[in-house]
């Protein structure tokens, strides 16, 4: 976002040099510090225990492989797509380079010549 000096804004509305990062590893390592903090600022009982968080966790792995599987396919999906395209553009070029050459094109106007009576 640029204000109305000229200078581009972050997400947090801070100073974004054009080509710049938006987050810097000073803020980086800030924010992580402050995770860091509030999770140790929990009291024991609010913590996970290690047994209820499997449970928890082989159902956000199944979900989480399901997901991947998924946008597995769309990226198969996308690449055939994208190599369709690439072969009609690949022949559409090969076709219009091959009647732009010198000998073809030669011939081309030439009949469009006659058939005009020119």
């Amino acid at each position: 976002m640029r204000s109305a000096t000229g200078t581009h804004r972050g997400p947090l509305g801070r100073r974004d040099p054009v080509g710049a990062s938006s987050v810097t590893m000073r803020e980086r390592e800030g924010l992580v510090a402050r995770v860091k903090q509030m999770r140790h600022a929990l009291p024991a009982d609010d913590r996970p225990t290690p047994e209820a968080a499997d449970g928890h966790d082989a159902g956000q792995v199944r979900s989480l492989e399901m997901r991947v599987a998924h946008l597995e396919r769309l990226l198969e999906g996308l690449q055939d797509s994208v190599h369709r395209e690439s072969e009609r553009q690949e022949r559409r070029i090969s076709d219009l380079e091959a009647r732009l050459e010198p000998s073809s094109l030669a011939v081309e106007l030439s009949r469009d010549a006659r058939e005009r009576g020119l």
